[in-house]
């Protein structure tokens, strides 16, 4: 398989400039391979899930869209409510597309070299705490994310529990010393190009217990049908 950076952007990038039916495989060492429509990270608002629609009706005030991808939570606050909302990603071909759908405040860079401070709302949404990596990491993520944050502010994160992948003698059988469950390698592959990263799907139980240690209150806001959540932390 060819290597290739920025995969996920040039993916964005070649349906932006010719929508068609396409795809990105994703896949886990957990899971099997998904093909996931393009087209989906383009979705209007009536096309989003409950828990992305109640975190884009919490958010107010200055607001960091973090892994902003092609920008669509960010063209909702910008249009249609009016807010002043910051688009950050890491990957140059997003952040291009952000652009030219209209999104006027963005950044290209990684969160741990971001530092404009005073948001009140801090978006990471689509799994966006997974940019974590580990839980062992976690704690570090969330002190860097409250510098950035003006007093009362509040993070929305939507995560999902993997638990459901393992039988209940596995989970019994889990020690805490162990690697956490929900540290996977995730990978993406588009055109013959593929990458994997690690990634963090943390389960509400061990949010809550990082949040309060990093100084947070600590609220679930939206529970889904498939071991999502939808949680607030707030100063």
């Amino acid at each position: 398989m060819k290597a290739q950076t920025d995969i996920f952007g040039k993916a964005l990038q070649t349906y932006f400039q010719n929508p068609k039916k396409q795809s990105l495989t994703t896949w886990t060492n957990l899971t099997d391979e998904d093909d996931v429509p393009l087209a989906y990270f383009f979705r209007l608002y009536d096309e989003m899930p409950a828990l992305e629609k109640n975190a884009l009706a919490l958010a107010s005030g200055k607001i960091l869209d973090v892994g902003c991808g092609s920008g669509s939570h960010s063209l909702y606050l910008q249009n249609q409510r009016a807010l002043d909302v910051t688009a950050l990603d890491i990957s140059e071909g997003a952040i291009e597309v952000a652009k030219a759908r209209g999104v006027k405040q963005t950044h290209c860079l990684s969160i741990w070299d971001f530092d404009e401070t005073n948001y009140d709302t801090i978006l990471l949404l689509m799994n966006g705490m997974g940019i974590g990596k580990t839980t062992t990491e976690l704690p570090v993520l969330l002190k860097h994310l409250k510098g950035l944050l003006a007093p009362e502010g509040s993070i929305f994160v939507d995560s999902s529990d993997l638990i459901y992948l393992f039988d209940e003698e596995d989970v019994a059988l889990w020690k805490e010393d162990e690697i956490y469950y929900g540290e996977v390698d995730f990978g993406i592959r588009f055109e013959g190009h593929s990458e994997e990263f690690p990634w963090l799907y943390i389960d509400p139980k061990r949010l809550e217990v990082a949040a309060k240690s990093a100084g947070f209150n600590f609220k679930i806001i939206t529970e889904g049908a498939n071991y999502d959540f939808l949680a607030q932390l707030s100063l």
